[in-house]
């Protein structure tokens, strides 16, 4: 049985809200009663409370400041990129049906899932799973994808960067415009590789001095430079934590609208846009008996809104503890999808006025990727009039949308490393030292990716970091807090969080409930069977070059080492306590006493009724509750010699 978890009722020379005896009856002595604590005299003085460890921790200067950095962090490259590709690949308009079906279904529960566990706990991925230890290799995984998709996500910036600097040359250096590219431009020959084509794989990647995996060749010198500034930004950016994050927000998360609207006005204007625009949305009904397009829905979902990389759950464990979660998820989630949506007007314009240009269907030039962003797109922009500038804001755009989705990650990163080792984040000049470390060896480690076959170990890590293991993590999260933390449990966090709850609130609940018991996870084990067999039935490839065997088994042991990190901890977990294997699973499943004492949820803890606390929920005692205990049974003794 629960205690009642009332432990701010009580009054304690060291603390008024940590001195409880808690029973187990059921779990521990096989007592039947619930359980109980003594209080003291109303009569007797109740000293200050000594503040834990987490009185200073940072939050939010505003609930914008959230609201954007979580926009910014959802909204990244995907959604410009990946989503419009998909939108016409799987049937056009019809997409948007399993697309928002599954955003219901899938991704916002378990984006409110990470929100509620990150604000209601106040820590990092790692900290935060005290409510279950036996799941804490679920946040150190979660570290680890976090680590490498920041380890290739800021390459993408450094290409932006690239980019962005040719952008202020006229003409286009991957323009039929320049000098270089007239004999490219008036060939005859339909095999030839286009400008933009040749700048890509030539000036930027210099892939083609590469031979495959195995042949990474030199680094190549402008890209490391730009790789080493985006780095630069990134630690500046992040230096003062949330207090300075929150503020570069406010320009990198609404910059991209801006740009949006703006190439959406000048691409609707355009010969051929509504071509381009009709490719995007023209419905093809029979697309829906494909498993293939429910799977890209669900994926897309679950990418764009960056769940089970730490970066939410980070970022709200610096909200106050009475902040509207629920809001919060529905403007995000709302906000995230529309703007993919959108982004595809913009994209599809223009790639529309490109095959008009050239006489060619649109599916000739509609790639994903960066194929999209670096190639079809930039050689789209070079046939509009003033072509430089309108280089110049996409490349802008881009580059607000990766930072913003890279200070997520970072976040992610060094929440959970500060939250374990508390003394950094008292100390500006340690935690500084820190972050400069951290993204010198994110550098570091990134100038493999930089070299002429850079592209290569890009697209591995690309493929394989957000893959099976990703799914697994958020799989075990969902059945974690569900069925071992208890789902009524955490409906009645949530409650607490939100306090004035209307009764509006209580049924959406319901619903957010019923996806966490059966409908999300059946839905994720049906992509996870999907990304085995897809896995096991295509190759990887970039272009023409497919991958060997052991590339692809490193890409599988890249993903397996996140999602292994669940059974190595829990082994540990288990291994720590005492008893038998049965009595050793039931105390790892229980949360630990810091889960509550240090969350900020005293506030509201006297309003709990044993009724709602399901069984299975109790605290390890740690030295503060033995000696709390001690100094209670001194004064129910004292009470009792008087008494008599």
């Amino acid at each position: 049985m629960r205690d009642d978890g009332r432990k701010d009722q009580l009054g304690s020379p060291s603390s008024p809200r940590q001195n409880s005896i808690q029973l187990n009856g059921a779990a521990e002595s096989g007592l039947n009663h619930t359980g109980a604590s003594w209080q003291l005299p109303s009569q007797a003085p109740s000293p200050d409370p000594v503040p834990n460890r987490t009185a200073s921790r940072e939050q939010w200067d505003g609930k914008y400041e959230f609201l954007l950095s979580c926009l910014g962090y959802c909204v990244g490259l995907g959604n410009v990129w990946r989503f419009p590709y998909l939108c016409y690949r799987n049937g056009g308009g019809v997409f948007l049906i399993p697309y928002f079906l599954m955003l219901f279904v899938t991704g916002v529960p378990l984006f409110l899932m990470e929100l509620c566990l990150g604000q209601y706990g106040a820590a990092g991925p790692i900290a935060v799973w005290k409510c279950c230890p036996l799941l804490k290799g679920i946040g150190i995984g979660m570290v680890c994808v976090a680590v490498l998709v920041s380890l290739y996500y800021n390459v993408i910036i450094a290409w932006t960067f690239y980019y962005l600097g040719s952008s202020f040359q006229s003409p286009l250096p991957w323009s039929c415009d320049a000098l270089a590219n007239a004999a490219i431009c008036n060939s005859s020959s339909g095999e030839s590789l286009s400008p933009s084509e040749i700048f890509w794989n030539e000036r930027v990647l210099g892939v083609v001095n590469s031979e495959g995996l195995h042949d990474p060749g030199p680094v190549r010198p402008p890209l490391a430079l730009c790789l080493l500034a985006a780095w630069i930004i990134v630690f500046l950016c992040m230096l003062k934590g949330i207090h300075s994050a929150g503020k570069v927000v406010y320009v990198t998360a609404t910059f991209p609208y801006f740009v949006l609207i703006v190439l959406i006005i000048r691409g609707v204007t355009l010969e051929g846009s509504l071509q381009g625009i009709a490719f995007y949305l023209t419905p093809d009904w029979r697309r829906l008996a494909s498993a293939q397009v429910w799977n890209d829905a669900a994926s897309q979902i679950f990418y764009s809104l960056g769940i089970g990389v730490g970066g939410v759950l980070s970022m709200a464990s610096y909200n106050k503890f009475d902040n509207n979660v629920i809001r919060d998820t529905v403007i995000i989630a709302t906000g995230n999808c529309l703007s993919s949506f959108f982004a595809g007007f913009a994209i599809f314009s223009v790639l529309g006025h490109m095959a008009w240009r050239r006489g060619v269907p649109v599916a000739n030039v509609a790639v994903s990727g960066p194929g999209l962003a670096f190639v079809a797109y930039p050689e789209a922009l070079a046939l509009l009039p003033g072509s430089a500038f309108w280089s110049v804001l996409f490349f802008l755009m881009l580059f607000m949308l990766g930072i913003d989705t890279l200070f997520g990650n970072i976040e992610g990163i060094t929440t959970a490393v500060l939250d374990e080792f508390p003394q950094l984040r008292g100390n500006a000049k340690y935690k500084s030292l820190f972050l400069a470390v951290l993204c010198f060896c994110f550098y570091l480690m990134g100038l493999l990716l930089v070299t002429d076959g850079g592209i290569y170990w890009f697209t591995l890590i690309d493929s394989f970091s957000t893959s099976f293991g990703l799914i697994i993590i958020t799989l075990f999260m969902c059945i974690g807090i569900s069925f071992f933390y208890g789902v009524n449990q955490f409906c009645q966090d949530i409650i607490d969080m939100i306090q004035h709850c209307p009764p509006w609130c209580s049924k959406v609940l319901l619903y957010f409930k019923a996806c966490w018991v059966v409908f999300t996870p059946f839905l994720l084990l049906f992509i996870l069977c999907y990304i085995f067999i897809e896995m096991y039935n295509t190759s990887l490839h970039y272009g023409s070059y497919v991958y060997p065997r052991w590339g692809k088994a490193l890409g599988v042991c890249m993903a397996s080492i996140c999602c292994l990190q669940i059974l190595i901890w829990a082994i540990v977990a288990i291994y720590k306590e005492t008893g038998t294997l049965k009595e050793r699973f039931h105390k790892t499943i229980r949360p630990l006493n810091s889960w509550r004492t240090n969350n900020g949820a005293g506030r509201v803890q006297g309003s709990m009724d044993t009724e709602r606390l399901e069984g299975l929920f109790t605290v390890t005692l740690t030295e503060m509750d033995f000696n709390a205990m001690t100094w209670e049974e001194g004064c129910d003794g004292m009470r009792n010699s008087e008494g008599t």
